[in-house]
């Protein structure tokens, strides 16, 4: 950008500089659009893991039943 010389940006100048900033603006929402999808996947993720967590806790308590049995029934032998 160049300065007249009375200091002034002229007619050129400020047009690239609204070009720069409409394309700033686009960039900024294309970014929030993002990272709210982003967001949203995590959120997803997490509730993910937590079932799956909750589903091996499950497992593993049930084949930790079928160990306790299995060990009494050979007790019983």
């Amino acid at each position: 950008m160049e300065k007249t010389d009375s200091g002034l940006l002229n007619e050129q100048d400020i047009e690239q500089l609204e070009i720069r900033v409409n394309e700033l603006i686009q960039t900024c929402e294309v970014l929030k659009k993002e990272n709210n999808l982003l967001k949203a996947q995590q959120d997803s993720y997490t509730t993910e893991r937590a079932s799956l967590i909750d589903k091996n806790d499950q497992a593993r308590k049930r084949v930790e039943a079928m160990i306790t049995r299995l060990k009494s029934m050979e007790v019983s032998l």
